[in-house]
């Protein structure tokens, strides 16, 4: 047995000595028994195990077919599709910030869902996937409407296939924000969701990413590409509430979501944005079965403002390995693998797939 943080309520994990056997097939799982992590021994530290696997590892490149939507106001987005017949289960992955479908997670996982025969599709999220938007608005961690329409779409698309919803970090937070304000209505369009790494709590994020050497590692990568972006639409839109000189000089992420976020997306400053676009507030309205994971040393935000069983409905379940890094979760001698995270996802979906009638 897995060793729980609480015994009373099977809902959450932490990693533990035990193994279990990973064997799946297109047959709907009959027990629930998710493997325990184990982080790699050579691999100490939050800051290597989220570093490593995102800029080091390498991964067979996975082929996509990239198709066009456009947004119900007319702007567009890229998706990127994996190969596989039509009428099988479908995985929908959001992906995190200044993410893509090359993202290290989004290739493990989709290797193992096409062995497995299932198809997956990456849906960017606005100026991601080198699709520049022409509307002045962007992407944010709490754009559950984006999440609403996209899959939606996909259900009403594909009636009749097992959908599955999948977000990372900032994508993640998105999906559960989704989650918890449709309760019932998310369970008519998908079957199950997870989310890994996600921030739920924004301001505890992003305060953390700002200071000390998380500032150097990650804040400072991220506006790099986000500055960019933020200069492409000024460009095109000539913004009165935005003042690229200053744009030009942020070095938190507080002061560009403050900036450039908040006025893009009707939000009254970085603290309104940040508190309105958390999904921690809504974790307990959720009704889709649901998978959350978050390792306790990730260094985008602290243990303490991850969620406890009180902040989660039934149908959420909680694993918080004690390592893992943000989006990393490497195991094995080195290299390394990226198999227990997709492993864990698929069982659990495969857990929640529809009786056959």
């Amino acid at each position: 047995m897995a060793f729980l943080l609480w015994e009373a309520d099977p809902r959450i994990f932490l990693a533990s000595r035990s193994t279990f056997s990973h064997t799946f097939d297109m047959a709907r799982e009959k027990h629930l028994d998710l493997p325990s992590y184990h982080s790699a021994s050579w691999l100490p530290g939050g800051h290597a195990q989220t570093i490593y696997p995102a800029t080091l590892f390498w991964q067979r490149p996975l082929h996509y077919k990239r198709e066009h939507w456009i947004t119900p106001d007319l702007d567009s987005i890229g998706l990127d599709w994996t190969e596989g017949r039509a009428g099988t289960p479908l995985i929908v992955l959001f992906h995190g910030l200044e993410g893509s479908s090359r993202s290290h997670y989004a290739v493990s996982l989709f290797h193992h869902a096409y062995r497995k025969g299932w198809r997956g599709v990456v849906p960017h999220f606005r100026t991601c996937g080198n699709v520049p938007n022409r509307l002045p608005r962007s992407y944010h961690a709490g754009d559950s409407e984006e999440i609403d329409w996209i899959l939606q779409r996909f259900k009403k698309l594909y009636p009749d296939t097992p959908l599955f919803a999948v977000g990372y970090s900032l994508g993640g937070n998105a999906l559960l924000k989704w989650l918890g304000e449709q309760g019932e209505g998310a369970t008519q369009i998908i079957h199950a969701a997870a989310a890994i790494s996600a921030p739920m709590d924004l301001a505890a994020c992003g305060n953390t990413l700002d200071i000390g050497i998380n500032r150097h590692l990650y804040t400072r990568e991220f506006l790099s590409t986000m500055r960019k972006k933020a200069q492409y639409k000024l460009k095109m839109s000539e913004n009165p509430f935005i003042d690229w000189q200053q744009v030009k000089k942020v070095k938190s992420l507080r002061e560009f979501d403050d900036l450039v976020t908040a006025p893009l997306h009707g939000f009254f400053g970085v603290e309104d944005y940040w508190k309105r676009a958390s999904s921690k507030a809504v974790l307990q309205h959720i009704t889709t079965p649901t998978l959350i994971i978050n390792a306790l040393n990730d260094p985008f935000m602290p243990a303490h403002s991850l969620p406890t069983v009180r902040d989660v409905s039934e149908s959420v379940r909680l694993i918080q390995p004690r390592e893992g890094g943000h989006v990393g979760f490497m195991s094995g001698p080195p290299p390394g693998r990226l198999s227990w995270l997709p492993e864990t996802l698929m069982k659990f979906f495969q857990y929640h797939l529809p009786l056959v009638r």
